[in-house]
């Protein structure tokens, strides 16, 4: 299992900012700004309040002037190598959040929130300016949609998701995403990865509040070159999971009575937390067909309703009359995002967003392991 974000703001790296500032900045009180940062109510602080804890804190001893207080920082960045970037320094561009939103910082702002996007990212920080500002703050995201360097471009998509994960809501774009799709629209064949999964990920946000108008964006993207169409397709993996027929028929995956199921069939019918379920199912082609399958838990959660979650199986595409066997394992060991909990689930399998069969199955506690 990866490493939490937040685990990497810990004493040493901290104790090594204050060096790096000291170094620029004599008078800077490093001790006493470690001390700071990390009181009482460290240990407690999740990923952006650990951020927040240590920007203002930046704020207590750094110059007091906002315009010094940025120089000293744009020394800390210029010492770390070009094109070294990591998420943990989103503390600099928080810097900016907290201290430069007033109107006469905007242009000294907004060129530390570029400068410091391409050492970390500033997706989190834009938003308040653009719900303070939102008209002249898009003019700038759309500026920094055609800078030469692909963090700055991701910065234009990514700070401008109605519901960026751990970030600030922006309701306004939830109502109305249209001032998005401009952006989007000058990255749609941007050369980076970076920046197309970001357009992507933007366009799967706005699939959730108006699926019309990324249906409307994925007819007229697709088809006309491949960077794009990875981009529509990733940007639609919501409404394929919800087996939006328009969708689907973009991708060309035909009706589910095209394909026939049989077998479908579960090795055991209980499984333990920590194990694994396993069930296998075999599927024929009555015509050519575009294939896309999936299956479904329906997890018990621990009210004792239960929620459905999607699993991708594979994507194929069957000639007439040829079948393919599958054998498909689940697992229900314990992680970060899902707990398990006891009780009847089921597994339902889907073949291009139809559901074709569904079978129950209990879940035992880990303790009743054989």
């Amino acid at each position: 299992m990866s490493e939490l974000l937040k685990n990497r703001y810990h004493y040493e790296s901290i104790h090594e900012l204050a060096l790096r500032v000291k170094a620029v900045y004599p008078s800077f009180l490093e001790e006493d700004f470690v001390k700071s940062v990390m009181n009482g109510a460290w240990e407690r602080l999740e990923l952006k309040a650990r951020m927040r804890q240590i920007s203002v804190n930046l704020g207590r001893y750094l110059p007091d002037d906002y315009e010094q207080a940025i120089d000293v920082l744009y020394k800390v960045a210029a010492g770390y190598p070009e094109g070294y970037n990591d998420f943990t320094f989103m503390y600099f561009p928080d810097f900016v959040e907290v201290y430069g939103q007033e109107e006469r910082y905007w242009d000294l702002s907004m060129a530390a929130l570029e400068s410091f996007t391409i050492l970390s990212s500033s997706e989190f920080a834009v938003r308040p300016f653009i719900i303070k500002n939102e008209e002249r703050m898009m003019r700038q995201m759309a500026v920094w949609a055609g800078h030469d360097n692909e963090h700055v471009r991701r910065l234009s998509s990514e700070g401008c998701r109605p519901q960026l994960p751990w970030g600030q809501a922006l309701t306004c774009f939830k109502k109305d995403p249209l001032p998005i799709l401009g952006i989007l629209e000058r990255l749609k064949a941007d050369p980076s990865l970076y920046v197309r999964k970001s357009v992507a990920n933007n366009l799967n946000d706005i699939s959730k509040t108006h699926p019309g108008l990324v249906i409307k964006t994925a007819k007229d993207w697709y088809g006309k070159n491949e960077d794009t169409d990875w981009i529509v397709k990733h940007g639609c993996r919501t409404l394929l999971k919800k087996g939006n027929r328009e969708v689907l028929d973009i991708f060309g995956f035909a009706d589910a009575g095209c394909v026939e199921v049989t077998g479908f069939a579960l090795d055991d019918a209980c499984v333990a937390v920590g194990e694994k379920l396993s069930f296998s199912f075999t599927v024929e082609a009555k015509k050519v067909a575009r294939i896309r399958l999936e299956y479904g838990i329906d997890y018990v959660k621990a009210n004792g309703t239960r929620s459905r979650k999607i699993f991708q199986i594979s994507e194929i595409t069957l000639q007439e009359n040829e079948k393919r066997n599958y054998t498909k394992k689940h697992s229900f060991t314990e992680v970060s995002t899902r707990k398990h909990y006891p009780g009847t689930h089921s597994v339902t399998l889907i073949v291009n967003g139809t559901g074709v069969g569904t079978l129950d199955f209990e879940v035992l506690p880990a303790e009743q392991l054989q």
